[in-house]
């Protein structure tokens, strides 16, 4: 079903016709997938998803950094992500910068431990609104 509604601040809100979440600036798609990347760098064709990294040995203090490919993203858009442990137990992973650019995003992940290199995968969530 598709209904988009304006507000009495003239802001469209609503879901269109491919079930696309229309926000006043851009929208938000619910086509999401899995990938795994080799060597720093993955390709996944939708607006959202969850990449496993390979397996890591990130010194302490330092960052991984994921260039993911996707038809999906542009220059402009609004890349979001979050990150969380695959294999790895070592403590203390944020993500540190992404940089979106036509076609990609980088994505870079920072061990923040104080000592302790990472010790295996890492999931690094994320999704895109649209320009």
């Amino acid at each position: 079903m598709s209904e988009i509604l304006t507000s009495i601040h003239s802001r469209r809100v609503g879901i269109d016709k491919d079930d696309n979440l229309v926000l006043p600036k851009g929208s938000l798609s619910p086509l999401n997938g899995t990938a795994t990347a080799a060597a720093g760098a993955a390709t996944l064709n939708a607006s959202a998803g969850v990449v496993t990294s390979e397996a890591l040995t990130t010194a302490a203090g330092a960052d991984y950094a994921l260039t993911l490919s996707s038809d999906k993203i542009a220059a402009g858009d609004m890349v979001f992500a979050s990150v969380d442990n695959g294999t790895n137990t070592t403590e203390g992973i944020a993500v540190h910068r992404i940089s979106p650019s036509a076609g990609q995003v980088i994505i870079r992940v920072r061990n923040t431990h104080a000592t302790v290199a990472l010790n295996g995968t890492i999931k690094i969530s994320f999704f895109v609104i649209k320009a």
